[in-house]
């Protein structure tokens, strides 16, 4: 009875080693799956991150574009005007020329207002103040009640100084974008 128990002992051994083997290949199996599952799902949470960061980069990018064309045309419009005005040759088209290029600035300025970074809102609000300042000035001078200051040659300065802070709320719009750095930034680490 000797060999037959450890022949018997043997079986039960083998039986359960090959019962316990196939469980632990289970187990193990699970736990491989279930640890290339999370993988896929961070990989997958990565590139959505990075489509969601490119997809406001371009918004941002498309926002500071139209900002800058609408600003331009305002801008030109309205200098054209008040050549006009030193003239004395304003006419309705003229006037209605102005006042599209400021309803279509006020039209992409609510747009921006909405993607647009912090910075560069701060930037956009001055700006558009200041646009609007010159705006009122050069009404004024055309309907014969100029500012004390307003003067064609003063308010053709206005102008000026308007170019100047547009190229700053520029800058700014690149820094944000991370295509300038403003002075005093530290370099971008790559």
């Amino acid at each position: 009875m000797g060999s037959a128990l450890i022949g018997l002992a043997a079986a039960v051994v083998g039986v359960t080693g090959t019962l316990v083997a196939s469980v632990l290949s289970q187990r193990h199996l699970a736990r491989v799956q279930s640890e290339e599952f999370t993988r896929q799902q961070q990989a997958a949470e990565a590139q959505w991150q990075r489509e969601q960061r490119s997809a406001e980069l371009d918004r941002r990018r498309n926002g500071y574009m139209q900002v800058n064309a609408s600003f331009r045309r305002y801008r030109t419009h309205l200098m054209n005007f008040l050549w006009d005005v030193h003239k004395g040759a304003v006419t309705p088209d003229a006037r209605e020329l102005v006042e599209e290029a400021r309803r279509d600035h006020h039209s992409v300025f609510a747009e921006a207002q909405m993607v647009v970074a912090p910075a560069v809102l701060i930037e956009l609000d001055g700006m558009t103040a200041a646009l609007s300042e010159v705006y009122r000035r050069t009404m004024c001078l055309e309907e014969g009640n100029p500012d004390p200051d307003g003067s064609f040659d003063e308010i053709r300065e206005d102008f000026t100084r308007l170019w100047e802070r547009w190229e700053g709320m520029r800058k700014v719009m690149r820094a944000d974008l991370g295509l300038e750095r403003l002075s005093g930034e530290p370099p971008a680490s790559s």
